[in-house]
Parts: C-alpha cells; sequence; structure tokens
C-alpha cells in the first residue's frame, strides 16, 4: 500500500504558500495568482476547492477549480485547473483520486457540472469525464479539448 494522503487546503492551510509555489513551478502562473484563489476558499469566498496529495510531507500531485481555466468559453464554469502528478508517482491512480475529491465536494455544494480543459484524449474518461466541446484558450492559436463531468 502506498502512503499518499489526500489533502483538502482547507484541512491544512499553513501548506497555502507551499502549495501555490509548487504549482507555479509546474504551470508557471504566477505564485500570486494560485495565493488569491486559494485564499477565496480558505476564506470561505467560494467553495472552489485546492486539493493535494503528498508522499511522506511532500506534495506530489495536486489540482484546482477555478471560474476559468484560460479559454473562450466562459459559460463553461468551474474548471477544474492544475492538474499535475509527480512523473515518479504517475501510475498509481493520484490525478483520479483528486479528481473524484474534488467533483464531490461541488457536487455536495450544489454545483455540477464541471468543466476541464486539456489536450489529453483517454486518460479523463477513464474517471467520468466526457469530451463536450472545443474552445481557444487564451493566446493560444489552436483549440483545445473541453471535458465535461455530470
Amino acid at each position: 500500500m502506498n502512503g499518499y494522503t489526500y489533502i483538502r487546503l482547507r484541512e491544512a492551510p499553513d501548506l497555502k504558500d507551499t502549495a501555490a509555489a509548487w504549482f507555479h513551478s509546474k504551470w508557471g502562473v504566477p505564485k500570486e495568482a494560485y495565493l488569491a484563489c486559494m485564499e477565496a476558499y480558505l476564506d470561505r469566498r467560494t467553495e472552489y476547492g485546492w486539493y493535494l496529495c503528498t508522499d511522506r510531507g511532500e506534495i506530489v500531485g495536486g489540482l484546482g477549480v477555478i471560474e476559468n481555466d484560460f479559454h473562450d468559453r466562459k459559460d463553461l464554469t468551474p474548471n477544474i485547473c492544475a492538474v499535475f502528478t509527480e512523473e515518479a508517482h504517475r501510475g498509481h491512480g493520484i490525478a483520479g483520486r483528486l479528481l473524484d475529491i474534488a467533483v464531490e465536494d461541488l457536487r455536495s455544494n450544489g454545483i455540477s457540472p464541471v468543466y476541464l480543459v486539456t489536450d489529453h484524449t483517454g486518460f479523463y474518461e477513464r474517471y467520468g469525464w466526457e469530451f463536450h466541446c472545443m474552445a481557444q484558450g487564451d493566446g493560444e492559436s489552436h483549440l483545445t479539448r473541453v471535458y465535461i463531468h455530470r
């Protein structure tokens, strides 16, 4: 059995700065942008949460929920964002478990459906996501796939 621990940021608010730096290192979005979203969640101004997976105290996976993940379909909200699992920990179901936790938290707060944008095919379908449409990413020349979880 692995030693993974799944954490809602509200359960460990002291991880906020570490988590924001970790997400920034993976996606290049300014740390301040992550902090602003995390603080809104921690202050209960939104139910759009942040979720982490740790292994012996080190973040090895995570994702967040935001209004819009940098695309032109502003009507498709909320969006799962910043899904990432460290390469050495891939193949253990971390992303799938994080997705399930986030979707269930949103659903328990009356928020459904949920969307995400990705260029991956075949991955999210394993976790109950369905292709919904194509969208134009902000500043992108190509269309990207939008998935829905009902």
